[in-house]
């Protein structure tokens, strides 16, 4: 008999048409992302039922998610081993490819600064799952020393605790000693050199014959002295007639970043030097050659420098400024974490560690990630209220994901950017949480030491308790941010009234609610496995029930934006629009770049990417008009709007000017959906709405027929 986990494999396989269906398969921390050939081959109720399924959501095209949580890499792993996958699994993309090319269409306007946090997100996030081993492991340990049971913190272990509790130390240790060949090697990768390359590279800087150097009756040539304010020893060797700053790099990631990053263009130029033939010799020789002894003399020690500035900075500011120091801290991560641009912050709290033997940051972080838990604990409360199945088991996913793993994007991609209202009541805990940590720290501690401490890099969850210090200020601080933005959701709501149908560009484009939170409104919202943060976002007007008296009797005539083939909606390539999740409607194949209003009355939406406008019309009817498919992935190249919100148009006014060329140079469909989104309340309202497709128009013809 087969093992269960093998069974759901192959279950989520047959869910998605079989693997003859599937292009390529990938996975994120929380999803397996699935390009499939035929998107319409899903049996969603099928997934649904699947125990390992946590939720499926379709994309836009052929693409698709499905959601399992914690065990993403198992179940990753058992798809991958079914007998029926291996013919496709060489043609599967690595997810770090798959993100590459999506963010390579969504570039920010600089070029440079999205490579470099690209190059620091890709660097540490494989070593994701070990870090948080490394921490859960330290955690027990902490458990046992809070307990009395064994020494842990502030003890000569090689004394105290013994060989067989030195052999458990090793076990986190390994994760934090050797964290710079890790980040070496993905950077490397990351930059399309030789990840073994790079990784050996540093790893001179590990071995015992270097770290020997310090020994000062063996090399007389070596000088050590001690610093008396931090206690710390620095030696300086000298090598071939030079001065050599020595240095420990155990758990220091500034210097493989800025060394890879140097290695990079050494490997490239020597690359088109040498010939193919003899590339494989004379390349990494040289590279070695050149690289060593810069990274020992120069890049080493600036790489030290960095980090222990950059910490002593904050330790100043921590300890001159606790309060604000607290504040700050879980207020900035919501908005970092979404931007991919923590990661200096996560390389801070390592060299922290490293340098200062213990790190002030993650404490005030913890407050952020525990608001966020508990904003999801609010909406899953409200899911149950309201026996929403759908929320329920998404927000359970996450919570579990978060509250034991410290893991917050199920959260903040499942959840909360996909609807407005979370994320003020979500700040709201972290302001109580960072005050509450602030306060305290500074009515409790003192010295050059304030605030909540860790000596470990931890995912900050429910089992990591025990490595913070003072314990007790942490434990209430991450309840009062848990508490907080949990009844603040509660109270309020998480779905906007005014606007039951919300339509969010991101990164990932538009899903249907119906595939994850908010089916019963007949949301559109985020995409999940969108990595950023929303590139724009725009309230369109309600799919569900509008007031009946704001829909006037008689005919309303909605005519084309653009002149070019009418199509229906079955033909658009789209399954948000094709399954009139926005209502009923057509599709223009347009053959000229200007639209305009297809019916009179006012603008009530407007996308910042130009793309997409929401008009209601005099009549009461709600028109939303999408330029292309996926076209919010060109972040508002070519097109150019020419109405603003709230401005009145006539039938007939031009809303935008598109660059057709550029968005089919982009790859993107040029298709534009006109859909009626309050399609439901007209039908409520015994009206009927008519598309008149499957002919050619100019602008401004009639192609959809409202009567009430």
């Amino acid at each position: 008999m087969e093992p269960t986990t093998t069974s759901a494999a192959q279950a989520i396989v047959d869910g998605v048409g079989g693997a003859d269906n599937i292009a390529s398969l990938t996975h994120c921390a929380t999803r397996l992302r699935f390009e499939l050939r035929d998107a319409s081959k899903v049996d969603a109720a099928a997934l649904d039922a699947n125990p390992v399924v946590l939720g499926s959501v379709p994309q836009s095209g052929d693409r698709h998610q499905v959601v399992i949580g914690g065990a993403v890499q198992s179940v990753y792993t058992d798809i991958m081993n079914l007998p029926s996958m291996r013919s496709m699994g060489s043609a599967s993309l690595s997810d770090a490819d798959v993100k590459a090319a999506a963010r390579a269409k969504a570039r920010g306007k600089v070029a440079w600064v999205d490579a470099f946090f690209e190059y620091l997100s890709d660097s540490f996030r494989p070593l994701l799952g070990v870090l948080l081993g490394g921490s859960l492991i330290i955690a027990i340990a902490a458990v046992l020393d809070a307990l009395g049971i064994v020494p842990f913190q502030g003890v000569d272990r090689a004394t105290e605790a013994g060989a067989t509790w030195i052999f458990w130390d090793a076990m986190w240790r390994s994760v934090l000693y050797f964290l710079p060949l890790m980040v070496a090697y993905n950077a490397a990768k990351k930059l399309n050199v030789d990840p073994w390359l790079g990784a050996t590279i540093m790893a001179a800087l590990f071995t015992p014959e270097f770290m020997s150097l310090t020994d000062t009756e063996k090399f007389p040539g070596t000088v050590c002295t001690t610093d008396p304010t931090l206690g710390t020893e620095s030696c300086v060797a000298t090598i071939f007639g030079l001065p050599m700053q020595l240095n420990g790099y155990g758990g220091q990631v500034f210097v493989p970043l800025m060394m890879v990053a140097l290695l990079a263009v050494v490997y490239k130029f020597l690359k088109k030097v040498f010939p193919e033939n003899v590339q494989m010799v004379f390349v990494p020789f040289l590279s070695m050659l050149v690289m060593i002894p810069l990274t020992a003399f120069l890049i080493g020690p600036l790489g030290i420098w960095l980090g222990t500035g950059l910490g002593a900075g904050l330790a100043w500011l921590n300890t001159s400024a606790p309060l604000v120091f607290a504040i700050i801290i879980p207020l900035i991560y919501p908005f970092l974490v979404p931007l991919g641009l923590h990661w200096p912050l996560n390389a801070l709290m390592l060299a922290n560690i490293q340098t200062l033997g213990y790190d002030f940051i993650q404490g005030p972080m913890g407050a952020w990630n525990f608001a966020a838990f508990g904003a999801t604990a609010g909406v899953l409360y409200l899911a149950n209220r309201d026996k929403d199945m759908v929320m329920r088991q998404t927000a359970t996913g996450a919570l579990a994901a978060g509250l034991f793993g410290g893991i917050s994007e199920p959260s903040l991609y499942g959840i909360h950017l996909r609807y407005k209202r979370i994320y003020p009541r979500m700040l709201a805990g972290c302001l109580a949480g960072g005050l509450t940590i602030g306060i305290l720290g500074t009515l409790f501690t003192s010295g050059d030491v304030r605030g909540v401490t860790t000596g470990a890099f931890a995912f900050t969850s429910l089992l990591t308790i025990p490595v913070f210090n003072p314990i007790w200020i942490y434990v209430i601080a991450i309840a009062v941010a848990f508490v907080v933005a949990m009844v603040a959701v509660i109270f309020s709501g998480y779905k906007d009234p005014a606007a039951p149908a919300e339509l969010t560009a991101t990164e990932g484009d538009l899903v249907p609610a119906a595939a994850g939170a908010g089916a019963a409104s007949g949301a559109v919202v985020a995409a999940p496995g969108a990595t950023g943060a929303p590139a724009a976002t725009a309230t369109a007007t309600p799919a569900a029930a509008a007031p009946k008296s704001t829909l006037a009797q008689g005919t309303t005539t909605i005519g084309a934006p653009v002149a070019g083939r009418v199509v229906s909606l079955d033909d658009v390539e789209d399954k948000v629009f094709s399954s009139r999740t926005l209502g009923e409607g057509v599709g223009v194949v347009p053959a000229e770049g200007r639209f305009v209003s297809p019916v009179s009355g006012t603008v009530a939406t407007i996308t910042k990417t130009a793309h997409a406008y929401g008009i209601k019309s005099d009549s009461g009817v709600e028109v939303l008009v999408h330029i292309g498919i996926d076209t919010v992935r060109m972040k508002g190249e070519g097109f150019t709007g020419r109405v603003e919100k709230g401005q009145r148009v006539e039938a007939g006014d031009l809303l935008a000017e598109v660059d057709l060329d550029a968005v089919r140079a982009a790859g993107f469909d040029t298709t534009t959906l006109v859909t009626v989104t309050n399609t439901k309340a007209i039908r409520n309202a015994e009206g009927v709405v008519t598309p008149l497709a499957g002919r050619d128009a100019a602008a401004g013809d009639t192609v959809i027929e409202v009567t009430r």
